[in-house]
């Protein structure tokens, strides 16, 4: 674990520990960290984590099993990436030595008792499945073996591996792969035990190494699990075929549609004030309708506006984010097959975009007029930080109460909280700070009247709730597929390696939110209702809601998750995506309507 000292400098110090703690955190089994070998040399194998093979998020210390286990137990310093991906890594029995086969070594004799043996039998029929790591290679395999047949007489077989073929390949001095099979073993059955009865077990390994042609590991085509986990490396045409007439549609309506119907607006608006300009100022809105006649309300400031810049601020923080992953993974810098060095660098860029959130709600909050400026920046920082505290210690006090080792310990918590308190949160203030004193005054086009117009009665479909189910709805429709493949990936088994479809889609799914917006912005003020700042970010923000109501739908059809553990993990973190998505979308939504109304008001003539 990487400890943190105590720096004169903030700025001068922290920056660098925590750009090493990227790197170091980004170096995943399988990718970096190859050790050179000499024949005989020891090779050390580590145990990992346990848990379910449908529960991904639910993992458990390998020796929490009644499994051969060393008398002292020495664990693995770890990295920050791996603590978060549920590592807790610890030597093992095992003795294996670089090129030196081995033909059946015991490991050890054990006698289990029945409560044991009950406790190996649930692992073995909650599939679970067990990860070792040799060389920073992980090595995966089942727990035991389970067999149900027939349905007169049903029988129900379980039994135990006792026995593990390590299958090793070289290079030289190095080692390129690593998997375990059990291929040709009988499983031990663990079927008609007495409850006072012992079971005596001897634990057997076998070690068979081959020398390969292969140089580099990223080169083999099995990969470095040996094909335990499911792979998704082909390319989902149909959801990117779907998401383009998708956007050429809605651009096409835009583009064409609104700015012709824009085009005879502004026509006849204008030709009206030419018309009457020769009469009195107060004649300007007599016998006159739609956005025209709203152009003294339209740039009235809302309600709430603190909450609303610290809306777009944290929004346009996480659009930073999310960019500045995906073009990390286009460069290569994260491996597919595990999530480590993924949570690492979500950590740190969240730690150091931190700015930009803190710049974007104080500089528009002080364009619009507001004054309590501390207040803003502590909401800004507070808005996504504490429903994450709070779903986190929701979350982690699960897993801690249920001993899974998905569970922070306090070291890894201590550094999280040191990283925001002295980088994240100062950032936000400095980014306030420089967003105040740079932000000029709001250039409204039209003069707003210090009375406000009465709105007339909107029809149904031009309502708030509308606006957010076709709002939300059609940007969603446009990731709908993609989606799938992404919830299999963080909550399933398939490994997603194509990140420049996912920045296509990214892309998509932002070219969609804006279209929509200005669609939906410019029907609500042809029914003279100028209440558009927080309508125009809860449209397409809702696209969250919808996205959380996907992954209910993943969830009860298309996996096979269960457990208080995994479950409560799952919709507590599927909030926080909705929200996320809510946050991200709302502001692309509200400044997309923002810069359109400034354009169609800027073209009209008025006095």
């Amino acid at each position: 674990m990487t400890v943190l000292g105590h720096p004169g400098s903030w700025s001068c110090r922290w920056l660098p520990l925590l750009l090493l703690l990227l790197l170091g955190t980004g170096r995943d089994p399988g990718v970096e960290g190859v050790t050179h070998y000499k024949a005989g040399d020891p090779v050390i194998l580590y145990v990992n984590k346990v848990g379910p093979y449908h529960n991904p998020q639910e993992t458990y210390h390998y020796y929490q099993l009644p499994v051969c286990c060393p008398e002292k137990i020495r664990h693995k310093s770890l990295s920050l990436g791996e603590v978060l991906d549920g590592d807790r890594m610890a030597e093992s029995l095992y003795e294996i030595r670089f090129r030196e086969n081995v033909e059946k070594r015991i490991l050890c004799h054990m006698q289990l008792s029945s409560a044991q043996v009950e406790q190996l039998r649930q692992a073995i029929e909650e599939l679970y499945y067990f990860e070792f790591v040799v060389d920073d290679l992980p090595i995966r395999g089942f727990v035991g073996y389970m067999e149900e047949s027939g349905f007169l007489p049903h029988s129900h077989k379980i039994g135990l591996w006792t026995h593990l073929d390590f299958h090793l390949e070289f290079h030289g001095d190095r080692i390129i792969f690593a998997n375990v099979s059990v291929r040709d073993v009988k499983p031990h059955s663990l079927d008609g035990l007495r409850p006072d009865e012992f079971l005596g077990l001897t634990h057997t390994y076998s070690v068979r190494w081959s020398e390969t042609s292969v140089e580099r590991r990223s080169d083999r085509r099995r990969g470095d699990d040996g094909g335990f986990f499911p792979r998704t490396l082909e390319i989902h045409w149909l959801s990117i075929i779907n998401s383009m007439v998708l956007v050429f549609l809605l651009v096409g309506f835009v583009a064409v549609i609104l700015m012709r119907v824009l085009r005879n607006d502004l026509a006849r608006y204008n030709l009206d004030e030419e018309t009457t300009s020769g009469g009195s100022g107060d004649d300007f809105d007599q016998g006159d309708n739609g956005w025209k006649i709203i152009h003294t309300d339209v740039f009235r400031f809302p309600p709430y506006r603190g909450l609303l810049c610290a809306v777009l601020g944290v929004g346009a923080q996480f659009l930073a984010l999310g960019t500045g992953i995906i073009v990390m993974a286009l460069l290569g810098m994260f491996h597919v097959h595990r999530h480590g060095a993924i949570n690492s660098a979500a950590i740190l860029l969240y730690a150091l975009t931190c700015c930009i959130s803190g710049y974007v709600s104080s500089h528009f909050y002080r364009q619009i007029g507001g004054e309590r400026w501390v207040w803003n920046i502590i909401l800004t920082t507070s808005l996504f930080s504490v429903p994450f505290f709070l779903t986190w210690s929701v979350v982690n006090s699960v897993h801690w109460a249920n001993g899974s080792t998905q569970a922070l310990p306090a070291t890894t918590i201590l550094l999280l909280l040191t990283v925001w308190l002295l980088v994240g949160f100062p950032l936000t203030v400095i980014g306030g700070i420089f967003g105040k004193n740079n932000a000029s005054p709001f250039d409204a086009p039209c003069r707003t009247k210090n009375i406000a117009r009465e709105i007339p009665p909107q029809p149904w479909y031009k309502s708030t709730l509308i606006h957010m189910t076709v709002g939300g709805f059609l940007p969603f429709s446009a990731i709908s597929v993609e989606l799938y493949y992404i919830f299999a990936t963080v909550w399933g088994r398939e490994q997603y390696t194509l990140y420049g479809i996912l920045f296509f889609v990214f892309a998509i799914l932002l070219s969609v939110g804006a279209c929509i917006s200005i669609a939906l912005t410019y029907f609500q003020l042809s029914g003279e209702d100028y209440r558009w700042w927080w309508r125009s970010v809860l449209s397409v923000g809702s696209t969250g809601l919808f996205i959380f109501f996907y992954s209910v739908f993943y969830y009860a059809r298309r996996s096979n998750m269960s457990g208080v553990v995994q479950t409560v993990e799952f919709f507590g973190y599927s909030l926080l995506t909705g929200y996320v998505f809510f946050l991200m979308l709302g502001t692309i939504s509200f400044f997309s309507s923002l810069k359109f109304i400034r354009y169609i008001y800027v073209n009209l003539k008025m006095d």
